[in-house]
């Protein structure tokens, strides 16, 4: 099979919007340019889009014009290590599925256990925030939760009442399993976002928060603006 058509092949069975590079295809060194040539004339062709720099995707085409492949895809190399998770998609993009604000924009936040300096990436700009917890597939729901609550106050289109009736809502939905894994990681994140948790908890009427309560300095407060008629043990939990 001639490599254009072997490369076309390949292409016709990958999902709309993923990423891939020449490397993805034959690895030997002489047919390195003949892959690159054939990308390119897809390209102009209009079979396939490039990214950016050897990042080709295939474009779902609306009456709109052609839709960007999902952030994930865009990201994926700093989200994966030869197939381990070493990182996840937060920021305002998960605020949006979270059904916490409306907009999304061009910022792709990622979690890292390492963080590195932001950086461009055609339109977007990619920055990083910290995660102390191991970094599972399992508990990334649970962490994009928590990193809201960390950010509360700067998720946009919003107010803190509506994000916090948001959260309530979304953590009631939880089992007791990740009830219980979330306010174990909560412990390593910041006195303010352990507060809120525990409240939202307290409220949901999951009871095992001991750990999450004595974890707290007893006369520390945390402001988020009178959130009384929502959490009725926010006095408890020091939040005013």
């Amino acid at each position: 099979m001639k490599t254009t058509e072997y490369i076309a092949n390949t292409i016709d069975r990958l999902p709309k919007g993923y990423i891939f590079t020449y490397a993805d295809f034959i690895t030997e060194v002489n047919k390195r340019e003949a892959i690159i040539k054939a990308l390119n004339r897809m390209v102009v062709s209009g079979k396939i889009a490039k990214l950016s720099k050897g990042k080709y995707y295939k474009p779902e085409t609306t009456p709109f014009g052609n839709l960007e492949p999902p952030q994930y895809q865009i990201v994926k190399d700093l989200l994966e290590e030869n197939g381990r998770i070493v990182g996840y998609l937060t920021g305002y993009s998960i605020y949006n599925q979270l059904g916490l604000t409306t907009q999304v924009g061009n910022v792709i936040q990622i979690g890292k256990n390492t963080i590195r300096p932001g950086f461009k990436r055609e339109r977007y700009s990619i920055s990083f925030i910290r995660q102390n917890n191991t970094i599972t597939k399992e508990n990334i729901p649970l962490l994009q939760m928590l990193d809201a609550i960390r950010y509360i106050k700067k998720i946009p289109d919003t107010t803190i009442e509506a994000s916090v009736k948001r959260l309530i809502s979304i953590v009631k939905g939880l089992n007791s399993n990740d009830k219980s894994t979330i306010a174990r990681l909560a412990l390593k994140y910041p006195p303010s976002v352990r507060a809120t948790l525990g409240a939202i908890l307290a409220t949901v009427n999951f009871g095992n928060l001991d750990q999450l309560y004595k974890s707290l300095n007893p006369i520390t407060k945390y402001k988020l603006g009178g959130l009384d008629n929502i959490l009725p043990y926010a006095e408890k939990w020091n939040i005013v």
